[in-house]
């Protein structure tokens, strides 16, 4: 999977008309998804559902009782049986892996930090592996990323 990089939109001009609340609802509704967005937002309501083992101790348990339906491997993972482990486990079991670049951004992605005051992340503790085993509620997140690993 590529590290993609999104460009911060830019702000209107000073004494230009902003764009209505109807059109800006319209246009929040139609968002555009690369496959990390949308794996942060997957694993943002699995969390939330209860759904989200992190930990290669606990997402080889998953993996084991048939209860995975998504695994996610940090690229930077410094211990090859790990990996090794877990890709097995994988094809064993029919179960889609994605790969994401760091393990700090797997563990951001999986909850596994603080907020700071200003609501950006800090202390992030670095995850090797997790699994999600309920999607939580179906969002457009959920179909983006389903369609995109089904066409890999």
């Amino acid at each position: 999977m590529a590290d993609v990089e999104v460009a911060p939109a830019a702000a209107p001009a000073p004494g230009s008309v902003a764009a209505s609340a109807p059109a800006a609802a319209a246009a929040a509704a139609a968002v555009e998804y690369d496959p990390l967005t949308a794996l942060q937002e997957v694993m943002k309501k699995a969390l939330y559902s209860n759904g989200l083992r992190r930990g290669i101790h606990e997402s080889t348990k998953a993996l084991e009782a048939n209860q995975a339906r998504l695994v996610m491997l940090a690229s930077d993972c410094d211990e090859p049986q790990y990996v090794a482990l877990v890709k097995a486990l994988c094809d064993e079991h029919n179960v889609n892996l994605v790969m994401v670049p760091t393990k700090a951004q797997l563990g951001e992605f999986a909850g596994l930090f603080k907020l700071a005051a200003d609501g950006s992340a800090k202390n992030v503790v670095p995850c090797s592996c997790a699994v999600v085993t309920d999607y939580g509620e179906e969002s457009q997140a959920l179909l983006y990323l389903l369609n995109y690993l089904k066409n890999q």
